[in-house]
């Protein structure tokens, strides 16, 4: 190859290394500047965004704001729609429609849509793309096209400590309990109690907590060890940064 040209594509491998860099950096710039924070609500007027909640950017759809209440620290991925009501510019009263407790994790591209109460506890986590509803469509009369039929619509009702696994859908009228786990995929209806795991479409409990035999059926792997008490977090760190050394000398 002549030498003219290998000049010319190293120069283009560095102005395209350039450009990358300068992409990415405006990037972070951009998803800095659109999330959404108590103190930078942007566009966004909900009833209630507490200390420390962010609503990563881009948001998805987002409407119905001054009906829906954000707890304290709560964590919001990339295009997640948060809706109330079923249209935007509806007039919902004078109570609360949406509510998320205090450290409620919502995955990227997940939907939670509440045309009627759906109130979610603290410290529930969801993974990417759960889908949470207050309302389905109906199908009673058969002439007429599912999709103009007027939707039925019921509360629902998440319990505190809850783990929502990726792709779980949540249907209206579900009611969970306290810590329960939903595995990915599985679509909820019905009363859930508390402390257990469902999982299937229509979800099904799999396992549940006894006070006096634990887990039923028992679990198959044992329980993490906990960190030990007085420990820090730079300790931590130290002795991560230590495996790593260990691993990449293996």
């Amino acid at each position: 190859m002549p030498k003219n040209r290998n000049s010319f594509s190293s120069l283009a491998h560095r102005r395209r290394g350039v450009m990358s860099r300068v992409v990415h950096r405006v990037w972070a710039w951009v998803q800095e500047t659109g999330a959404v924070t108590a103190q930078h609500p942007g566009r966004l007027r909900f009833r209630r965004i507490g200390t420390g909640t962010r609503l990563a950017f881009p948001q998805g759809t987002v409407f119905g704001e001054p009906w829906i209440e954000l707890g304290d620290h709560c964590i919001i991925g990339e295009q997640v729609t948060l809706t109330a009501g079923l249209m935007p510019d509806l007039d919902l009263g004078s109570e609360t429609v949406l509510t998320l407790g205090d450290g409620v994790v919502l995955g990227r591209g997940s939907h939670v849509i509440a045309d009627t109460t759906v109130s979610i506890g603290s410290d529930t986590y969801c993974g990417p793309y759960v889908y949470i509803t207050s309302t389905n469509h109906s199908y009673d009369d058969p002439h007429e096209p599912v999709g103009k039929q007027w939707p039925r619509m019921e509360p629902v009702e998440i319990g505190p400590g809850c783990w929502i696994g990726t792709g779980a859908v949540i249907l209206p009228g579900a009611r969970l309990g306290r810590n329960v786990v939903v595995a990915a995929g599985a679509v909820v209806r019905g009363e859930v109690p508390d402390h257990a795991v469902v999982a299937g479409a229509p979800a099904k409990v799999v396992r549940s907590w006894d006070p006096e035999k634990g887990w039923q059926p028992p679990l198959r792997t044992p329980a993490p060890v906990p960190i030990p008490e007085g420990v820090t977090p730079e300790q931590l760190a130290a002795v991560a940064l230590l495996l790593e050394d260990v691993a990449e000398g293996a």
